[in-house]
């Protein structure tokens, strides 16, 4: 008996009035596998991680974990999922530290659930948090950074802060939102080797628009034009798919 989806959506579609922002859209996400979201731009990438994310309400369509189904997912809701998302304009504190900043995304394990004090945690929440957060920091090798305050971070720091924050909820499933985004070659390279790394642990769906990114990462892409899958499948098929080529990638991709 094959093993089920750890997430499956089906015939999503999103309107906004009279605009279909996405129709009948696909995708399944398998344990340990990493799926990117690709497509020109308006091509509803980020109406889908938004509609994953419960920051936009579907008009239709089915969203399943493990097999069974669930109602889509408040955004409050995520990480009681297993879920978790980073956010393309990365979103930290900034008068607040990294560790601090990462401590945020640890609040599922916190009894209080509230931010008391400077967190509003009971002293024995705040020192788990603490850890799971110092945790959350090696695994993006970004430990030494944790007691300088985020507005000092270097750009390509704060993208390790973000992905650290998303991290320490242990999430089982992890959604990367232009992970690449804003990087040079060097980092480019280092967020490869990251999301490489990641997929031991958990399950990752990414939006990026850094092809060498999705083709060196990604197990399987789905293609996304006028907000509908024009194209699914491993990287060196979708590549070479005529309709990708004349939607998106251009003939230099082949």
């Amino acid at each position: 008996m094959s093993t089920p989806a750890m997430l499956s959506v089906q015939k999503l579609s999103v309107d906004f009035g009279g605009l279909h922002a996405l129709k009948d859209v696909y995708l399944e996400l398998n344990h340990h596998e990493v799926v990117g979201v690709i497509g020109p731009n308006g091509a509803g990438k980020t109406t889908f991680f938004n509609a994953l994310s419960g920051f936009v309400t579907p008009t239709a369509g089915t969203f399943s974990l493990h097999g069974e189904p669930h109602k889509w997912p408040r955004p409050d809701q995520l990480t009681s999922l297993g879920i978790s998302r980073t956010l393309q304009g990365v979103g930290l504190f900034p008068d607040l530290t990294v560790l601090e900043n990462v401590m945020v995304g640890a609040q599922k394990f916190a009894k209080t659930g509230l931010i008391s004090s400077a967190f509003g945690f009971t002293n024995k929440d705040e020192e788990l948090l603490r850890e799971k957060a110092r945790i959350a920091l090696e695994r993006v090798y970004a430990g030494g950074l944790a007691n300088r305050r985020a507005d000092t971070l270097a750009y390509p720091d704060t993208k390790r802060v973000a992905i650290a924050r998303a991290l320490v909820s242990e999430p089982q499933i992890l959604l990367l939102d232009e992970p690449a985004g804003g990087l040079g070659s060097q980092d480019i390279a280092w967020m490869n080797s990251l999301i490489h790394n990641l997929k031991s642990t958990c399950s990752i769906i990414l939006v990026e628009h850094h092809m060498d990114v999705v083709m060196s990462v990604c197990d399987r892409i789905y293609v996304l034009n006028f907000g509908e899958v024009i194209s699914s499948g491993p990287s060196d098929v979708v590549r070479r798919d005529p309709a990708v080529i004349a939607a998106y990638l251009g003939a230099e991709a082949v």
